[in-house]
């Protein structure tokens, strides 16, 4: 694994290497605002699998699509329900995903096949330009299965799980995970608890 060092939002030439090693079918460790995230092409099932095995990951938990900027999500969605906009409306770029009715034929990798699909828009600076340089990312924590998600804030990077690329730029803001919304049904239901809080969900 390659380690580029970043202090705030990397360079053109380290942004142009995360896009060459995305559009090479690699995977890419970045930060995000709340942990560390391992992520590759949505729709390369190699690089998808790969992930997995680096992670020992659970082969039935899909991986969440990362996106640069909100309206990107209309690419990966066959349908926004009420909720689901509201959440993106007054809590995107930020610390939650939502879970939705995925559009036929896109990230089928990524969502193991499944109907449904996890997006989230990170409310970081770093995290967004590497999103812009190479376009949505599957992605999922950067941490061996059950262990501590990566934060920057630990001075051993051997505990990452192998990835082709990995860019750290420092101690992320929040050190916690994301909160994931499931917004398939008439009303909104919290999968997992993380960054954003239930009551500030419900005032959405």
């Amino acid at each position: 694994m390659r380690v580029v060092r970043s202090a705030g939002v990397p360079g053109d030439a380290v942004l142009a290497d995360a896009a060459a090693c995305i559009a090479d079918g690699g995977t890419l460790i970045f930060p995000t605002e709340t942990v560390y995230g391992i992520g590759c092409a949505p729709d390369d099932a190699a690089a998808v699998d790969a992930i997995f095995r680096a992670k020992r990951r659970s082969a039935d938990k899909p991986l969440a699509i990362h996106l640069a900027r909100p309206e990107q999500a209309m690419a990966f969605a066959a349908l926004l329900r009420p909720s689901a906009r509201r959440i993106m409306q007054r809590l995107w770029p930020g610390p939650i995903a939502i879970v939705v009715e995925r559009a036929p034929g896109v990230a089928t990798a990524a969502a193991l096949n499944g109907d449904t699909i996890s997006l989230r828009c990170p409310d970081d600076d770093a995290c967004r330009a590497i999103l812009r340089a190479t376009g949505p990312l599957a992605a999922t924590s950067a941490n061996i299965s059950d262990a501590p998600p990566f934060t920057g804030e630990q001075a051993d990077e051997s505990a990452l799980p192998g990835a082709t690329l990995a860019i750290i730029t420092g101690p992320t803001r929040l050190r916690q995970e994301s909160t994931v919304v499931d917004c398939t049904g008439d009303k909104a239901r919290i999968l997992r608890r993380g960054a954003v809080d239930e009551a500030t969900i419900a005032s959405v």
